[in-house]
């Protein structure tokens, strides 16, 4: 049996069990709570499975894996049915782009780790840490936009017709902008694509709302 050790609101633990439904891998959720008792991913045992602190983490038969992006492309190459890349170099290298302009270039901006320090550390106040939050996704959906838009080989999703690695990506970003009140109306690529994917009960039942840990 697979384990994913998951928050309900990580977005990259959410792409990663994304990735477990749209190929069907059964897998038991090992919660981490990211707040309680100073998160629990700071503790000694979770350090040792992963030594950043994070998740996600995933073990299955041959091996301990960490980062979300790595994780969804080691289950690509191990279960290839329902692929997440394309076939083809430059599909792949485009897909891969996008999923890294969420998760290399947007995500690390707003991460808990980065809010608490900018709170704790630098003392930000409420309003100005939302305010950051809100202009480096809005700057980065803005950018993304573009990107889906002017090219032809945006489909149904961010890369033809059936979902990749970037939609991965794509919904638990677009999902953490809901929560921040970001701006979204003038980003109708990106809400068009995110309304395909979760229409699919892959997405759905990876939502945080769905996952036993969910408060």
């Amino acid at each position: 049996m697979i384990e994913l050790y998951t928050y309900f609101r990580s977005s990259a633990a959410y792409r990663v069990r994304i990735a477990l439904n749209l190929k069907g891998l059964r897998y038991r959720p090992v919660p981490v709570h990211l707040l309680r008792d100073g998160g629990e991913q700071r503790q000694p045992e979770h350090l040792a499975r992963h030594p950043l602190g994070l998740v996600p983490v995933l073990r299955a038969g041959d091996g301990t894996f960490t980062q979300s992006l790595a994780i969804i492309e080691y289950l690509d190459e191990m279960h290839p049915a329902a692929p997440l890349l394309p076939t083809d170099p430059p599909g792949r290298a485009r897909v891969r782009a996008i999923a890294q302009a969420i998760a290399c270039d947007i995500h690390p901006l707003n991460n808990l780790r980065v809010l608490q320090y900018l709170v704790r550390e630098l003392g930000v106040d409420a309003q100005r840490k939302d305010a950051w939050y809100r202009h480096w996704v809005d700057e980065g959906l803005a950018a993304l936009e573009r990107m889906l838009v002017g090219d032809p080989r945006t489909g149904e999703f961010c890369h033809g017709d059936s979902p990749t690695l970037a939609d991965c990506c794509l919904v638990p970003q677009v999902f953490n902008a809901r929560r921040f009140d970001c701006r979204l109306h003038d980003k109708p690529t990106i809400l068009r694509i995110v309304e395909a994917c979760e229409r699919l009960g892959a997405f759905r039942d990876a939502a945080p709302e769905n996952q036993p840990d969910a408060e």
